[in-house]
């Protein structure tokens, strides 16, 4: 059975709660073409780093053509597999291809160093996109000398946890009606405690939902 958070996962962009900044830039770069290029998304823990990078991928290929992979088994060779398949395009409605590399902070040296190389040459129907959080993101600044190249070749798109309270609070509650998991309390009263709850969680809105599921609001 899928966690509440796995089953209120945004499939599209109307439905990520803030981060106008991202969701901008992503619409600026779609009027030239998203794919061709690779992505790097970085951000606090359950801000949507994984939802928009799925959502990103969904715009230009189907969901057979989206591979996601840990950083941490991209070795050179991993590599070499996944660049010989860039030069075949499925034919479907959406006739790209996407890999995703989560934990990006964990690839390797030698990993970093062949992209460095792979992402000069991506094929215009093909996206690479990263994600990391930002504890990450420094962590990988600090070990990879070849760090600030890699982002050189990479658009950046960095979310927020900042204006997610009341946003999120909304959607919690409508979370919570739906699952049945409120209490008889008025809807400002939920709303509030929503709030704090998030506040608590840092503005992780993974972590939200789960303590809603737990019954936070029972």
């Amino acid at each position: 059975m899928q966690s509440l958070f796995e089953q209120e996962r945004p499939g599209t962009w109307g439905e990520v709660l803030g981060q106008e900044k991202a969701k901008g830039k992503v619409e600026v770069l779609r009027r030239r073409g998203l794919a061709g290029r690779a992505y790097w998304i970085s951000g606090p823990s359950g801000t949507g780093k994984t939802t928009i990078a799925r959502i990103l991928a969904s715009e230009i290929a189907e969901p057979w053509a989206i591979e996601e992979v840990d950083a941490t088994t991209l070795t050179p060779g991993r590599l070499r597999e996944i660049e010989s398949t860039w030069g075949s395009l499925p034919l479907a409605s959406r006739p790209g291809r996407a890999y995703l590399v989560n934990e990006a902070h964990g690839l390797r040296r030698d990993a970093v160093r062949q992209l460095l190389v792979m992402l000069e040459r991506i094929p215009r129907h093909c996206i690479v996109v990263f994600t990391t959080t930002l504890d990450g993101m420094n962590l990988f600044g600090d070990a990879q000398e070849d760090a600030h190249p890699l982002l050189s070749r990479c658009t950046e798109l960095r979310l927020t946890s900042q204006g997610l309270a009341k946003p999120g609070a909304a959607r919690l509650l409508e979370i919570a009606n739906a699952e049945g998991l409120r209490n008889g309390d008025s809807d400002s009263d939920l709303l509030k405690r929503l709030e704090r709850i998030i506040h608590e969680s840092r503005g992780n809105l993974r972590a939200a939902i789960q303590r809603v599921e737990e019954g936070a609001l029972l």
